[in-house]
C-alpha cells in the first residue's frame, strides 16, 4: 500500500500546482482526486502524524471568536473539531469532496460537539453557501479557490491556510502565491507562522460594511 500512497501524494502535488495556476483545470482533476480520497478515507487517520494540526491550531489562537466557521477540505473532521473546541460558541461546518471522508467525519464526531458541528459533501470550487456566510474560513492541506473563499467570507473575517509538513506537504501553496492572491482581493497583509514542521498563513478580509 505504501507505493500507492506515495503515488497519490505525487498526484496531489501535481493537481495542486496545476489548479492554483489555472483553476479551470479543476474540472479535469476533480474526479480522479475525489476517487483518491474516497479510497484513502478508511486509512486517513492512521497515516497522519499526531501533530498534523499544530500550525492550524496556532493560527486559530490568533483569531477572534467567529459566530460561524467553515472548514474546507475537512477530511475526517479533525479541523472542524479543532475549531469547535477553540471557539465554544461557534457553529462549524466541515465540507469535503469525498463522500467517504464526510461519512467518517460524522461517525467520529465527539457527542459534545454534535450540536454545533455538521459535515456536508461539497466542491470547494463551488461552495453551497451564501455570500459572507462565515467569519472564519479554514483550510488544512487543501487546494484553495480564492474567489470562492473570498465570496463566502464575511467582511472583517479571517482566512487560515495550514500545511502540516510545510513545503513537503503534498497539497501545498507557497506563501508568496497565497500572499499575492489575497492582496489582489483586498485582504490585509498576511501573517506567516511556523510550528514544528508545519506552516500556516492567516489573513483578514477588510471590513466593507
Amino acid at each position: 500500500m505504501s507505493w500507492v500512497v506515495a503515488l497519490g501524494r505525487r498526484f496531489a502535488r501535481l493537481t495542486t500546482d496545476a489548479v492554483v495556476r489555472a483553476p479551470w483545470l479543476w474540472r479535469l482533476f476533480r474526479g480522479p482526486l475525489r476517487r483518491q480520497f474516497e479510497w484513502l478515507a478508511p486509512r486517513w487517520d492512521a497515516i497522519r502524524r499526531p501533530d498534523h494540526l499544530a500550525s492550524f491550531e496556532a493560527g486559530l489562537e490568533r483569531i477572534d471568536p467567529p459566530a460561524r466557521a467553515l472548514d474546507v477540505g475537512t477530511g475526517t473532521g479533525d479541523g472542524a473539531a479543532a475549531i469547535a473546541r477553540r471557539f465554544p460558541a461557534a457553529e462549524v461546518v466541515g465540507v469535503d469532496l469525498a463522500h467517504e471522508m464526510v461519512e467518517h467525519a460524522r461517525r467520529k464526531l465527539a457527542p459534545e460537539l454534535a450540536g454545533r458541528v455538521r459535515f456536508e459533501v461539497a466542491d470547494s470550487a463551488r461552495l453551497p453557501f451564501a455570500d459572507g456566510s462565515f467569519e472564519l474560513v479554514a483550510l488544512a492541506n487543501m487546494i484553495p479557490f480564492f474567489d470562492e473563499l473570498d465570496r463566502v467570507l464575511a467582511p472583517a473575517g479571517h482566512v487560515l491556510f495550514a500545511f502540516s509538513n510545510g513545503a513537503a506537504t503534498p497539497i501545498y501553496v507557497p506563501f508568496e502565491r497565497l500572499r499575492s492572491e489575497l492582496l489582489r482581493r483586498g485582504f490585509a497583509e498576511p501573517e506567516e507562522l511556523s510550528v514544528g514542521t508545519g506552516t500556516a498563513v492567516l489573513a483578514r478580509k477588510p471590513d466593507r460594511a
